[in-house]
C-alpha cells in the first residue's frame, strides 16, 4: 500500500461513501451514535484494512479508521469533534498564531489550526507512537502544511527514555502512565520535557496548548510551570480530563498561575490565563 499516494487514491467510493456521507448529517442524538457504529463496522469490514482519503477540519486527511478513535470519529462524526473545544480555539487565533499539540495523534487539532492561520503561524505536533507518528506526518503532507512541524517523541517530566504502553484497541488511549485492561504492549520511546521542546524551537510565546495524553498532564506540567518563565506560559491550555490518575489537583496548579476555567466538556477542560497576569 503506498502511503506516499496522492490524496484521493483511497477515496470512498460505493456503499462506503453513502455510509460515510450519511453518518456525517446525522445529528449528536443517542440513536444517531447507535447508527453511526452500525454504519463504522460496516465500513471497516469493506474496506479491508485499506485507509481512506477525506476531508475533515477544513483539511484533507488520509484515515486508518480501525483501532484508532481518532481517526474514526474524523471520518464519520467530524463535526461532533470536540466543538466547544475548537470554537474557543478559532475563536483566538491570528497571525503568528504559536500552537503546541501534544499528543498530536494523526494531527487533527494541528491540521484545524493550520487551516486557518496564515503562513506565520507555528505549530509544533508532538506524537510518541511510531505508527501514529507516521501517519500524522502523511497528513501535514497532504496539505502541503508549512507551519507544522512533528516530532516523534514522548513529554514527560525529565529527559530520557521511557516505556509507552500502547492500546491495541485504540491507540489513542496509549500512556506512559496507565496499563490498560486491553493487553497493552510497552515500547521505549524517547522524551523530553516541554520547557525543553519549547526552548529548541525557540519560542517566545505559546498561544494555546492542547494535552491530551491520557493522564500524564499532570506530570508535564507541573515542573513546567515550575521552571518555565512567564512569558511561556500557554494564554489558552485544553487538557484532557484525566483526573482520575493525576497525583496533584491540577485545575487548583493552574489557578495558582492565573488560569481560569472557561469550560468542562464531556472530555476535556478549557482554561485562559488572565492577561494580568
Amino acid at each position: 500500500m503506498d502511503e506516499a499516494a496522492p490524496f484521493g487514491t483511497y477515496a470512498p467510493q460505493g456503499i462506503v461513501r453513502w455510509a460515510v456521507d450519511l453518518a456525517r448529517t446525522l445529528p449528536d442524538s443517542w440513536a444517531a451514535r447507535r447508527l453511526v457504529i452500525l454504519l463504522r463496522r460496516m465500513v471497516t469490514g469493506r474496506l479491508g484494512g485499506a485507509p481512506v482519503d477525506v476531508e475533515a477540519l477544513g483539511a484533507r486527511m488520509r484515515l486508518h479508521p480501525y483501532n484508532n478513535i481518532c481517526e474514526k470519529r474524523m471520518l464519520f462524526t467530524p463535526a461532533t469533534f470536540d466543538p466547544q473545544e475548537l470554537k474557543l480555539l478559532s475563536e483566538r487565533l491570528r497571525d503568528g498564531f504559536v500552537f503546541v499539540d501534544v499528543g498530536a495523534n494523526i494531527g487533527a487539532y494541528s491540521l484545524f489550526v493550520a487551516a486557518r492561520t496564515g503562513p506565520s503561524a507555528r505549530i509544533l505536533a508532538i506524537e510518541p507512537q511510531p505508527h501514529v507518528y507516521d501517519r500524522l506526518v502523511d497528513n501535514i503532507r497532504l496539505n502541503q502544511f508549512s507551519t507544522i512541524k512533528a516530532i516523534d517523541c514522548a513529554v514527560a517530566d525529565k529527559a530520557g527514555d521511557l516505556t509507552l504502553f500502547i492500546d491495541p484497541r485504540n491507540s489513542g488511549e496509549s500512556s506512559v502512565k496507565i496499563v490498560t485492561s486491553g493487553g497493552a504492549n510497552g515500547i521505549r520511546v524517547p522524551a523530553k520535557t516541554l520547557l525543553m521542546l519549547a526552548r529548541e524551537e525557540e519560542f517566545q510565546r505559546i498561544d494555546a496548548m492542547k494535552l491530551d495524553v491520557e493522564g500524564a498532564e499532570d506530570i508535564i506540567l507541573e515542573p513546567f510551570f515550575g521552571e518555565a518563565p512567564e512569558a511561556l506560559h500557554p494564554t489558552l491550555l485544553i487538557i484532557e480530563d484525566g483526573s482520575p490518575q493525576w497525583q496533584i489537583d491540577l485545575p487548583a496548579l493552574l489557578a495558582r498561575h492565573g488560569y481560569r476555567l472557561l469550560a468542562k466538556t464531556r472530555l476535556n477542560y478549557v482554561f485562559e490565563r488572565s492577561p494580568r497576569s
